[in-house]
């Protein structure tokens, strides 16, 4: 029964992380540029009133739910990973680490100022603009922390059946 436990979080944590990255990805390769180009011709509500709120709610879910199930993972080893206590959970906890600041960019900075770009609160144009730089530098540090941080929570299964089997 655990085995089927931890494949099943290993799954979870994986297909999570992918679809957190995935969104990632899109905000910063398509959507930025096509608002931008929509905003020129008068088109843009359609992004930012109906996909970019919906794309918002699983990028910030998916987020926490990779979080989750990557602690999960590291049961009673959780802080080992974190406090770098095992030379064994060194990889893992510089993944930690890595998740653990690209979900705060998400949860404390992206989604906030998010929601005063797309009008989901009330903001003046200049804390909108304000916003909108905020918001993009937390979403380019997450860009530019991904790869780190999808290589060592790939890399690092056999760290994972270790903390969950014991």
């Amino acid at each position: 029964m655990d085995f089927v436990l931890y494949g099943l979080g290993r799954w979870l944590h994986i297909m999570a992380g992918v679809m957190w990255i995935g969104l990632l990805y899109y905000f910063n390769f398509v959507q930025v540029a096509a608002l931008k180009a929509a905003g020129a011709d008068g088109t843009a509500a359609g992004i930012s009133k109906h996909v970019a709120p919906r794309a918002l709610l699983f990028f910030r879910w998916a987020a926490l739910v990779t979080w989750l199930a990557g602690a999960m993972l590291l049961g009673s080893h959780f802080l080992d990973a974190f406090l770098f206590q095992d030379r064994a959970y060194v990889p893992i906890g510089v993944g930690a680490w890595l998740g653990t600041i690209m979900l705060f960019n998400v949860w404390v900075l992206i989604w906030p100022n998010q929601k005063k770009v797309l009008g989901m609160v009330q903001a003046s144009d200049e804390e909108k603009n304000k916003a909108r730089r905020v918001a993009f530098l937390a979403s380019r540090t997450n860009t530019l922390l991904s790869m780190p941080m999808l290589f060592f929570m790939i890399a690092s299964g056999g760290v994972f059946r270790t903390a969950f089997f014991g």
